[in-house]
């Protein structure tokens, strides 16, 4: 009889793992969506944080248009002259915590509702009319991010157009809300804020998904079958287009937007007839105040968005997305 167990005892006691077996299984319902919406949030939260300064000229170019006339380089150069340098960071705290969370609703939002609008229509139609779907989905998407936006939009435009309002966020919106209420302070610019920020979605998504497509394209191939590195290219290409898009369509609002935070309204006056008579003082002109500026700023954003979206949703194994813009592409 043998001492040692024979190879047969061996394999049966001691099964060696399958690699195809271990994998992680993709994720999918509320931890694929999380995982959206966090990819979408750290991609707004750094790249409009980044751009903080160049939104402190922009945001100045509009409301003090008597002082800052001189173009973006030299609006720099008069902020730091007047102010210091740290001026051009006014803001940051309510800009970065507020496109967080504005970033997980939009994101984590637009591949939710895209979704439904696919399982319901199903996958051959809902391509047909992708367009359709890219424009309902992210509407729907931004509305409910604005609604977490708004309070510290205002915060932000409250502290730039005012730098003695407050020393930072938490000041700045706890002295809007003891000062002016929920509504009058954190909400006089929602309906403003949804008339800019639901076009200029809207426009970014399907803009951003359309030009993609045609790239993807152009190359032959579609996403899965290029390097990551070509997927980012891709992403950053596609992004500046939109961009460039949604400025020009959202600029009017951004506008008004800005002043109607400024300040606050006379008494007993609504948030509609501010609204029209900024704009009738201001005019067509008027209300494309700092486009340039704000050209380079939403397209270099909007690209880094899609660049880094792409990225980490990469990393967080969040790449099982339903994509209608394949199926067209065969």
């Amino acid at each position: 009889m043998s001492l040692y167990p024979s190879q047969q005892t061996l394999k049966s006691a001691f099964v060696a793992p399958s690699v195809v077996g271990d994998a992680p299984a993709a994720p999918t319902g509320i931890d694929l969506y999380a995982r959206f919406a966090l990819a979408g949030a750290l991609g707004c939260a750094i790249t409009h944080g980044a751009m903080t300064p160049v939104d402190v000229v922009k945001t100045r170019i509009q409301l003090s248009p008597e002082i800052y006339n001189k173009g973006m380089i030299a609006g720099f150069r008069q902020v730091v002259s007047a102010e210091g340098a740290g001026a051009l960071l006014t803001g940051f705290g309510p800009t970065a915590a507020g496109y967080f969370l504005q970033g997980a609703f939009k994101f984590g939002g637009y591949e939710f509702w895209k979704k439904t609008f696919i399982d319901y229509f199903g996958v051959e139609k809902a391509s047909q009319h992708r367009t359709s779907i890219y424009l309902v989905s992210s509407a729907i998407a931004e509305f409910f991010a604005d609604v977490v936006l708004c309070p510290l939009e205002a915060t932000r435009i409250r502290l730039v157009s005012q730098p003695s309002f407050a020393n930072g966020l938490l000041g700045g919106f706890s002295r809007l809300l003891r000062e002016e209420g929920v509504i009058k302070g954190f909400y006089s610019g929602f309906g403003p804020i949804c008339f800019k920020q639901i076009p200029y979605t809207m426009a970014k998504f399907v803009v951003y998904e359309l030009a993609a497509e045609q790239i993807y394209r152009s190359l032959g191939k579609t996403k899965d079958q290029l390097s990551p590195g070509t997927v980012t290219a891709v992403n950053l290409g596609a992004g500046v287009i939109a961009g460039t898009a949604a400025a020009i369509i959202s600029q009017p609002a951004d506008t008004l937007l800005s002043k109607i935070n400024k300040q606050k309204g006379a008494e007993g006056e609504s948030i509609t007839k501010r609204l029209i008579s900024m704009a009738n003082q201001l005019g067509a002109r008027g209300l494309f105040l700092g486009l340039g500026p704000r050209i380079v700023m939403v397209a270099t954003l909007t690209a880094g968005q899609f660049a880094i979206y792409g990225d980490i949703k990469r990393m967080l194994g969040a790449t099982n997305g339903v994509e209608i813009a394949k199926v067209a592409a065969h």
